[in-house]
């Protein structure tokens, strides 16, 4: 495949941040342009390429999708958490996709995405396939970034991880791990056209055994907390968490616990990248510095 021009978009947040290192890593044969709602603020993702032009880019702002898609190929699709609504926020963009004869994207979508009609991602998906776009669609499981992300603020402050996820087992895969899959899917687009690829680490646990990991290897006293929705409802609101942000979190770690299937282990991340998957264990003692500060 010659040489395109590759839109980022998010490419100032974990996964945004993690592919362009990925890109980076494997020295990318394309022209990466990254995007994201305020670049300005964004040097350290700038720096991971001297000469990366960096674009503004608000789903919630059509009026910037000319410009953002400008001269494009290739688009690496990332929807921010608080975007639910995709008819208002991602059939606009998607059409200026087409507009600009942009075919081709990868999709950050989510694992079980196919069999889940009631989330975004699914709908999104949805949305691509409508369009008869080129497409592959990245479906990794649970972040062990939420750990340094969104129930840090727990674990540091109150010395405990709280969500309502009673014993639901999760498979845990890291950031590093997709943004370097995704670098060799766009790297190689024409390799993965019209699939998905289920992303996961090689870990099924718990919070209660990720408390005692932490606890383990960092010496914290970290405890897990499972709170019914009324209660995790109320303390997030309290934290300052907007409700539509509540109701992802809950989406992602209760409304699991009504499916009766375990999710599938793949082996994506060695077969596209040609190494093994971060361990969570690995992954606590990379992250030690933030996990520590308790």
């Amino acid at each position: 495949m010659e040489n395109k021009n590759i839109l980022i978009t998010g490419a100032s947040g974990n996964i945004g941040t993690e592919l362009l290192r990925g890109l980076k890593e494997i020295g990318c044969k394309h022209n990466i342009v990254a995007a994201d709602y305020m670049p300005e603020n964004d040097s350290s993702t700038q720096q991971l390429f001297d000469t990366m032009p960096y674009r503004r880019l608000d789903f919630a702002k059509p009026e910037g999708f000319d410009l953002a898609l400008e001269g494009i190929d290739i688009v690496f699709l990332l929807r921010p958490p608080h975007l639910a609504d995709i008819k208002k926020y991602f059939y606009p963009f998607v059409a200026a996709m087409k507009k600009h004869n942009i075919s081709k994207v990868v999709f950050l979508s989510v694992q079980g995405a196919e069999s889940q009609s009631f989330i975004p991602h699914h709908k999104l998906e949805k949305l691509i396939l409508a369009y008869q776009m080129e497409y592959v669609f990245l479906r990794p499981s649970y972040f062990m970034q939420n750990l340094t992300t969104t129930l840090l603020y727990d674990i540091q402050k109150n010395k405990r991880i709280f969500m309502p996820s009673g014993k639901l087992r999760f498979n845990w895969v890291d950031a590093r791990d997709i943004g370097l899959v995704g670098a060799h899917v766009l790297n190689d687009f024409e390799a993965y056209t019209n699939q998905a690829l289920e992303i996961t680490g090689s870990d099924f646990a718990g919070f209660g055994e990720v408390a005692r990991l932490i606890n383990q290897h960092l010496q914290t006293p970290i405890t897990y907390v499972s709170p019914n929705l009324l209660r995790f409802y109320f303390a997030k609101r309290k934290q300052g968490i907007a409700p539509a942000m509540i109701f992802v979190m809950i989406m992602l770690h209760f409304l699991p616990r009504l499916g009766k299937n375990q999710p599938r282990l793949t082996d994506v991340v060695e077969k596209v990248t040609g190494k093994k998957s971060t361990t969570l264990e690995e992954f606590v003692k990379r992250e030690a510095g933030k996990l520590s500060q308790v």
